[in-house]
């Protein structure tokens, strides 16, 4: 089995910070992409950021600037910070990983559970 665990959401105020954290476990072979996605009430997930096992980075035209991805391979994790938060950030936010599960297996994604963002005075 695979695991992605989120954390780091919460309530900020506009202009504030947070940082979430996505961790895979389990049976894993090698990860390539990871990234991080959102869901507002009402609306599709969008894409936020991603970022490739070469290094290739992709940012949504609408968090270019605030939001930084990084991810750290020794410990199968992704981040996001977040930073200059506004009221419309606020959404469900949910990391993804392709994975693959052992030596010649395909490619599978995976998601979180989701983590919670609301940005409000």
């Amino acid at each position: 089995q695979v695991q992605l665990v989120e954390s780091g959401g919460g309530l900020v105020q506009p202009g504030g910070s947070l940082r979430l954290s996505c961790a895979a476990s389990g049976s894993i072979f090698s990860i390539y992409d990871m990234g991080w996605y959102r869901q507002a009430p009402g609306m599709e997930r969008e894409l936020v950021a991603t970022t490739s096992s070469g290094g290739s980075i992709n940012y949504a035209d609408s968090v270019k600037g605030r939001f930084t991805i990084s991810r750290d391979n020794a410990k199968s994790t992704v981040y996001l910070q977040m930073d200059s938060l506004k009221p419309e950030d606020t959404a469900v936010y949910y990391c993804s990983a392709g994975i693959r599960r052992w030596r010649g297996g395909g490619v599978i994604n995976y998601w979180g559970q989701g983590t919670q963002v609301t940005v409000s005075s």
